[in-house]
């Protein structure tokens, strides 16, 4: 079979009036499914015909917009981010444009400037609590703000067609119930039709009138939502086997097992960036062998406080902070910090724009960098196999990073995470585009791991389900106005 292409050709049509869901598990097709259908993937001349009306243009381009999963992590710049980049203000170019000036670009460049189109600007920055998001540099926004700007940025344009890759993942609840209230309107008020690709299936909204599900690289057919979901199969309720979990589980301790017992003691730290406050007055202690979940809204400050444990940050420097019983600022590197640390985030997904065999960037892991510097031993690269086979990834390790599904780079760096046997576990939205199976399998590990002696955990998710059995304590964070 050719590297690119699907297994069976595809037999596929919309018709006016109709909202698909496409859904699938990782890497089983979805992407180059919707590839095929907005021109990014080549087919043959005339296997592929579209009727925009009453749209005046006849463009894919002008009638199709397609927010991928990569485009919610960032914007226009992404060859030259790394992972500190959010915490480092002075890094930002002071010509850099705010969120509110990008937007109103976006804005100018779709169309006239008519009372009409004005009203529906505000209307949409109303709709998305995005008026305090205005004066923000996009390098600043949470992954949630993220999406909100990429949205506002594509409905301006008024689209025919809106793909939209993921849609809810990022989103508190609040706003992933105002976005579905959203795209309900624009189906009631405008000529547009709405395309989700979907890894979380226990969210299609009602407003979707038809679901295609694609797996092992196969268009299946389209079938009618009700339909669909009558013969959707149960979620798993278990998919790590017995025999990995005590593979796990028997697995050998390092010797970086620190003796303090808190791995993390914040006292009235407050973080602001110019005349915006993001933490205020926030004292936390997390014990060694604690596993607590954090939440919060969008912009709440739950990724800046996971900046400050990981040593991202440079404010951390100025707070009271000790880490495994050892005063910030007191001599340690930021490499002392990290090695007690399993870390996922969006923003570590973001920084591995590069092009790397999956293996290597576990491997990665072992010595805390984005990117590998120094060569594994044998040994190294045995414990980067064990994890990758445990996340359902044997047999990628030598498939380039970018060429695996978003799905599947998230077990890439969920791997990475785990492989040096941390004490302190750091998830930070780790779920994100992970199909049913395999945001079970995750929480089968992540309980699993925690069995184990000392180990501490930091989960972030707007979902509650999504908590591991495991979670024994709770934070949330509000956001100040």
């Amino acid at each position: 079979m050719p590297k690119w292409s699907m297994k069976q050709p595809v037999n596929f049509s919309s018709l006016d009036g109709e909202h698909i869901a496409v859904v699938g598990p990782n890497g089983g097709g979805k992407s180059m499914f919707i590839d095929m259908i907005v021109g990014r993937h080549p087919v043959f001349p005339g296997m592929t015909s579209y009727d925009f009306s009453p749209s005046p243009s006849a463009l894919t381009s002008d009638n199709i917009k397609y927010i991928t999963f990569r485009d919610t992590y960032g914007g226009d710049n992404d060859r030259t981010y790394f992972l500190q980049q959010r915490w480092n203000q002075m890094e930002i170019d002071p010509e850099t444009p705010t969120t509110g000036q990008k937007l109103e670009e976006a804005f100018m460049l779709a169309g006239n400037d008519t009372p009409e189109r004005r009203q529906m600007q505000r209307d949409l920055y109303r709709t998305f609590h995005m008026e305090h998001l205005l004066d923000k540099y996009i390098i600043l926004l949470s992954s949630g703000e993220l999406r909100k700007f990429k949205l506002a940025q594509n409905l301006f344009t008024q689209p025919r067609v809106l793909v939209l890759d993921n849609p809810f993942i990022g989103l508190d609840e609040e706003t992933r119930q105002q976005l579905k209230e959203l795209l309900k309107t624009l189906i009631a008020t405008q000529d547009i039709q709405v395309f989700l690709v979907l890894s979380k299936t226990d969210d299609i909204p009602e407003f979707i009138t038809h679901v295609v599900e694609v797996k092992d690289m196969t268009v299946g057919e389209k079938l009618t939502r009700e339909k669909y979901l009558s013969q959707r199969p149960p979620f798993p309720t278990r998919v790590l086997t017995q025999d990995n979990q005590q593979r796990i589980l028997n697995l050998p301790y390092n010797n970086r097992t620190y003796q303090s017992h808190e791995a993390v003691n914040m006292e009235d730290i407050s973080i602001r960036y110019g005349n915006r406050t993001i933490l205020k007055n926030l004292s936390w202690t997390v014990r060694k062998g604690e596993r607590w979940a954090l939440s919060g809204q969008n912009g709440a400050g739950k990724s800046t406080l996971l900046s400050l444990i990981c040593a991202d940050n440079p404010q951390a420097y100025a707070c009271n902070i000790a880490l495994f019983g050892q005063q910030r600022g007191s001599g340690e590197t930021i490499w002392d910090v990290k090695k007690h640390i399993g870390y996922v985030s969006p923003e570590m997904h973001r920084s591995y724009n590069r092009n790397l065999p999956a293996i290597r960037v576990v491997a990665s892991g072992l010595k805390d960098s984005v990117g590998l510097y120094v060569k594994p031993s044998d040994g190294d690269y045995d414990i980067c196999r064990f994890w990758m086979e445990m996340f359902g990834l044997k047999g990628k390790e030598d498939t380039s990073f970018l060429e695996l599904s978003s799905g599947e780079q998230r077990l890439v760096l969920l791997a990475r995470a785990f492989v040096k046997d941390p004490e302190l576990l750091i998830l930070d939205e780790p779920l994100h585009g992970l199909d049913n199976s395999n945001r079970r399998l995750v929480k089968d590990i992540i309980e699993t791991f925690c069995q184990r002696k000392d180990k501490t955990l930091i989960m972030v998710t707007h979902y509650k389900e999504e908590w591991p059995a495991c979670i024994n304590k709770t934070i949330t964070l509000k956001r100040n106005s």
